[in-house]
């Protein structure tokens, strides 16, 4: 599993607990209790910034991005969806509308993630609404070029002799730590 894809599961498993443990909860301590004593896995620096990143950047979007959800999710309420699944959904939506990530890239990632914390009906159930999603902002802002960018860096890093183990899942680059 390549680093960003951890860092997403890391940012997903921040979201879930800022979700459960409600509004009163603190964005700093949840970030900070999580790399302290939740987190299972050690991080490199580029991809502990990344997840920390996507789950603040998401809780910090959060009334615009259920807007989104809420908009292509029919008859479901969104206090109704799992804990996961929903901010799997927020998390994907979040990649869409604030990171570089081609939303191709977001949904396969979000449906990769939903395939190891969640259940086969909800990874049908996420893939329809993100896909719905991305249809809307392919027609209100679409991505130039959006679907060549992994190419693009998996090509460059066979030019520069780099190993795979420096480029990830969706092809972007890490800063590799010296």
């Amino acid at each position: 599993m390549g680093s960003r894809r951890k860092a997403r599961e890391c940012a997903l498993q921040m979201l879930f607990a800022a979700d459960v443990a409600g509004r009163d909860a603190r964005l700093d301590e949840l970030v900070r209790d999580y790399w302290t004593e939740l987190s299972e896995a050690e991080q490199e620096e580029a991809a502990r910034e990344f997840a920390t990143r996507l789950a603040t950047g998401t809780l910090a979007h959060l009334t615009e991005i259920d807007e989104r959800i809420r908009s292509r999710a029919e008859h479901w309420r969104i206090s109704r969806m799992a804990v996961v699944d929903r901010n799997v959904l927020r998390l994907a939506v979040y990649e869409f509308l604030y990171e570089q990530t081609p939303r191709t890239v977001a949904i396969n990632e979000a449906l990769e993630i939903a395939r190891r914390f969640s259940t086969f009906e909800a990874t049908q159930f996420i893939n329809g609404i993100l896909d719905a999603i991305k249809r809307d902002l392919d027609q209100e802002r679409p991505q130039a070029n959006a679907e060549e960018k992994p190419e693009a860096a998996v090509t460059e890093a066979a030019t520069n002799n780099d190993t795979d183990a420096d480029a990830d899942d969706d092809g972007e680059r890490l800063a590799s730590a010296s």
